[in-house]
């Protein structure tokens, strides 16, 4: 006999089909589930503000996974909301990249766990078993219940927030709620477990998901991932898929932007055949090698008529890409090869026009009122040869830094 449970996952599983259908969405497009509710969040005081008043909410879990952990004034304001919620019997996992976030002091980590928090850090810079030199935790997902998440660029750091007299790095962020919402709960117990091939089930409950959107509030989603150790291209394919499938207009905002050769490829091809380009990068710089790189391609890029804008207010560590006012990817990843062989990536794909045109107009509006463009002319002005060769040599360091960092002796099997 069929529960009025049952009842309402057969009416939400039919209406998810037919919106599926309604947008566009392809077969092949696998991963895309509707009944989730999104939101796009500026980095800085909105973002922090946000992550404290979902913790303060949270009844039952939390997982916090980061690639940097400060232990600066907004690593304990954060740290403090979490040691509140593990008191009330909140389930608190916090779990931070051995490398970026090795700093953290034996006494931050024991007041932490001394308050309930369960605390590690991702495996660190060398592995023996495996010998995984470079592989890194880069994904930056927080859970409150399986219900809600956000996920984006932003670390847990005062350059991530907007301090007295210091605004915030230029970044972004989702929050969703529903079933996309449940899965970034499944995948958080996968990596803070170490990503077992089979687990027993997660206490991320289906029921805790099933939410009544309106389609005016209802979107669709994907979980992207990138992971090359465990043979995960998802993100890197989103990134293929779009290139490919434009038939209009791409907007990019990336703060290492160093394509690697599928992708300049992609990118040339989709600018042939008439597809408008703009891609937002960095003008001030935290890894001025990286922006020296980045600045050896414009020459190219330009060559092959890429509009290419440089964000000037502060440094840039947005990762977002919007395709034809119909659909945006989000996350973690960098256009370039360490993103899409040596990290631990997450992006969420969202079909959803009306915020994709959202979107499109804040990215104008960042252009227009933020940037520089960058001009064939400007680059003729200001280059000489000895600035030509800085840059080239910063463009082979890095790849020959991406060689080492991603040096395996084997991939994992699924």
């Amino acid at each position: 006999m069929l529960s009025l449970y049952h009842l309402k996952i057969f009416f939400y599983l039919v209406a998810a089909q037919q919106k599926i259908k309604k947008s566009g969405v392809k077969k092949t497009d696998a991963g895309y589930c509707e009944n989730n509710k999104v939101k796009l969040i500026r980095g800085g005081k909105d973002y922090f503000e946000l992550l404290l008043s979902l913790i303060r909410q949270a009844t039952e879990t939390i997982h916090l996974q980061t690639y940097i952990y400060t232990e600066d004034e907004t690593g304990l304001l954060v740290a403090d909301a979490l040691k509140a919620a593990a008191k009330r019997n909140v389930q608190v996992y916090l779990l931070a990249d051995g490398y970026a976030s090795q700093n953290l002091s034996k006494k931050f980590i024991e007041s932490l766990q001394q308050a309930g928090v369960h605390f590690r850090f991702f495996e660190p810079l060398l592995k023996s078993r495996y010998y995984y030199f470079g592989r890194r935790m880069h994904q930056k997902i927080f859970v409150a219940d399986g219900r809600c998440a956000l996920t984006g660029g932003l670390n847990i750091a005062n350059r991530y927030n907007d301090m007295p007299g210091i605004p915030s790095w230029l970044d972004f962020a989702m929050f969703v709620e529903g079933e996309v919402a449940r899965q970034l709960c499944i995948l958080c117990w996968k990596t803070w477990n170490g990503f077992p091939v089979k687990m027993a089930l997660t206490p991320c409950d289906e029921k805790q998901s099933l939410f009544d959107f309106t389609n005016q509030e209802s979107s669709i989603v994907r979980m992207r991932r990138n992971d090359w150790v465990r043979r995960k291209n998802e993100i890197s394919t989103t990134y293929f898929e779009m290139l490919r499938h434009a038939q209009s207009h791409i907007t990019i905002i990336c703060s290492y932007f160093l394509p690697g050769k599928i992708i300049r490829r992609l990118l040339k091809k989709a600018a042939k055949r008439g597809v408008k380009i703009k891609v937002i990068i960095a003008g001030p710089s935290d890894v001025m090698v990286a922006k020296y790189a980045e600045r050896w391609m414009y020459d190219w890029l330009l060559r092959n008529k890429i509009e290419l804008y440089e964000y000037q207010p502060t440094v840039l560590h947005a990762k977002l890409a919007v395709c034809d006012s119909e659909w945006f990817t989000i996350g973690s990843y960098n256009i370039n090869n360490i993103s899409a062989y040596a990290s631990i990536e997450l992006n969420l794909d969202v079909r959803d026009a009306i915020m994709a045109s959202e979107m499109e107009k804040t990215l104008e509006e960042i252009i227009k009122n933020n940037c520089v463009a960058i001009t064939a002319e400007e680059q003729i002005h200001t280059k000489n040869i000895f600035i030509q060769f800085i840059r080239w040599s910063a463009y082979q360091f890095i790849r020959i830094a991406f060689y080492l960092l991603t040096f395996y002796f084997k991939q994992r099997r699924q």
